[in-house]
């Protein structure tokens, strides 16, 4: 991978697929990325309620029924659109051996173990416990001693594809038991076709079986499966760029910058993920500097800027006066179309509400993707004490197992080179890094199901058009990546807390405790929100759960 290429940002899921609706058929067309950080400009009371109350819209949105033809070549994710048009984010996005990627990993944590009474993912035993399932389906549908005729169709790799005994399957009975079948098992079943070259079983999930089953209006069970299927579609049937311009429907065109701002904002509202990153942020950062008279703080995925003015703010209030602030902010191209425009109108915003309250204040921009950092890139003076932040962004970088550049270890290094006096990271906890297709599809399914659910939790009515927009563009972008690309065009790639504690250490960097102040303020910041969200401090980190599953962790780093 070139240093030069962009990469969308991650908490903020942008795949700018809309939904079918009834007054015309929406071919897969396009896909256009943007930021998922840039969180609307939100009102500093803007956490306390939890329930956003939206237009109710009767009209139902389902997945797309598209035909899935032999694919012509090479399954592979080449966006050549994708990769200049993309940025960094994810309003939190989300990380098994058998059943889940997590247990691949053998530097994750324990963490990952955790799932949702409600979400938890089926156990995969390398596919023994579904294959299992599918031989049960099978005996109900065809009896124990079918005959089911072998076929062989084509397959991507120049070969023939794998047969199961599903191929010679009558999918109309199957369909007749749509209403006993369990969604994620069928998912699960159609992800390993998938992974095993079974396409012709893969298409019939796909087409016969699934498209009834998800909806972006149902459970937050279903608005996901029309995601995962869109996904599994895009892996199976497009390649090239044509997985990335095949998720947009072509008479529906991308959503301004105001709408795309409101959609953030809804999220961020109705869930805690990106208050948590920035209320946790400022709290170490205010801590650290609380004596230091020139700051200097560099955001790697800046945004709107909104979390520094709160920090600005605090900062106004310290005993013997304001310190002199500098802020660098670190975008992209992207972030443009979810501003309205460029840096400097983050600059603008932060100048003037520094000057409001007294405080000097200067910004520096550096307007490109993470990966082109370098150190002249971020304005460092001498005499500055400096702390860097990396919000929901860093698994956005390219690692060893995907360019010799291994540009998530470069900016850890070139970060420590500063000696800055404290470095903060949030991040999902979550493993689709270097997991293999079926274990990350795993994976994504455990951890967007409750995402989802806490989305659902926050929300008033599940067929409210904007809540349904606010998924398509700010959350289903992350998911379709992870599953239908891999090499350097799968840019969401989770690692849990231990794994990065691995690479951090390597970079020479020590974790730095979090204080009882900065777990307090994150306790307060959840009063607003539902109760099943929880916080746990361990091992010097903090861990925000939705029921049982740990969703994000915030730690800070010198």
């Amino acid at each position: 991978m070139q240093t030069t290429q962009k990469h969308p940002s991650s908490v903020g899921f942008h795949l700018y697929h809309q939904p079918m609706q009834d007054t015309g058929t929406c071919h897969l067309s396009h896909c256009q990325i943007l930021p998922s950080n840039l969180y609307n400009e939100i009102p500093d009371d803007s956490s306390q309620g939890t329930t956003v109350s939206f237009e109710n819209y009767n009209q139902q949105y389902f997945t797309l029924e598209s035909s899935l033809p032999p694919p012509p070549g090479p399954i592979t994710c080449d966006s050549s659109s994708f990769a200049s048009n993309s940025s960094n984010r994810s309003p939190f996005s989300p990380q098994g051996s058998q059943t889940q990627s997590s247990l691949s990993d053998p530097h994750q944590s324990q963490d990952n173990t955790y799932g949702s009474p409600i979400s938890g993912c089926s156990s995969v035993d390398g596919g023994n416990e579904l294959k299992h399932r599918l031989k049960e389906l099978e005996n109900e549908l065809l009896g124990p001693e079918s005959d089911i005729v072998d076929s062989c169709d084509y397959c991507p790799d120049g070969g023939h594809q794998q047969t199961s005994p599903m191929s010679g399957w009558n999918w109309d009975q199957i369909v007749e038991m749509i209403p006993k079948l369990d969604l994620k098992e069928v998912l699960i079943a159609c992800a390993q076709a998938v992974s095993n070259g079974d396409f012709q079983t893969a298409a019939g999930f796909m087409d016969k079986v699934l498209v009834k089953m998800v909806s972006v209006s149902g459970d937050p069970l279903q608005r996901l499966g029309a995601y995962m299927l869109e996904g599994l579609k895009a892996r199976v049937v497009s390649t090239g760029s044509a997985i990335y311009k095949s998720l947009k429907c072509e008479q529906e065109q991308p959503p301004t910058s105001k709408e795309l701002l409101n959609y953030m904002g809804i999220l961020f509202r109705i869930c805690p993920y990106w208050q948590f990153a920035y209320t946790s942020a400022n709290a170490v950062i205010l801590e650290a500097m609380q004596s230091e008279p020139r700051i200097h703080i560099i955001d790697f995925q800046i945004a709107q800027g909104t979390q520094w003015k709160l920090l600005i703010q605090a900062l106004a209030q310290r005993p013997g006066g304001p310190p002199c602030i500098r802020v660098t902010g670190v975008d992209d191209s992207q972030s443009f179309h979810a501003r309205g425009g460029g840096l400097h109108i983050v600059g603008q915003h932060l100048e003037n509400h520094a000057k409001s309250l007294g405080v000097p204040f200067e910004f520096h921009s550096a307007a490109m993707s993470g990966c082109e950092v370098q150190l002249e890139n971020l304005g460092v003076q001498p005499g500055e004490a400096i702390a860097v932040n990396f919000p929901y962004v860093l698994h956005h970088m390219p690692d060893e197992s995907v360019s010799t550049e291994n540009h998530r270890d470069r900016l850890l290094r070139l970060v420590k080179s500063l000696s800055p006096k404290v470095m903060t990271l949030v991040e999902q906890e979550s493993n689709t890094n270097t997991s293999p297709f079926h274990q990350r599809f795993a994976e994504t399914l455990n951890y967007y199901t409750a995402m989802f659910e806490s989305i659902d939790a926050g929300s008033s009515s599940r067929d409210d058009k904007e809540r349904i927009s606010a998924e398509q563009h700010c959350v289903a972008r992350d998911i379709v990546n992870m599953i239908a690309c891999e090499g350097t065009e799968r840019v969401e790639r989770h690692e849990l807390l231990g794994k990065w504690r691995s690479r951090l250490s390597m970079a020479g960097f020590k974790q730095h405790p979090l204080s009882a102040s900065t777990t307090a303020a994150v306790r307060n910041l959840l009063k607003g929100f539902k109760e099943k969200y929880r916080l746990e401090y361990r091992d010097g980190a903090l861990y925000l759960f939705w029921m049982n599953r740990a969703m994000s962790t915030s730690s800070a780093w010198w």
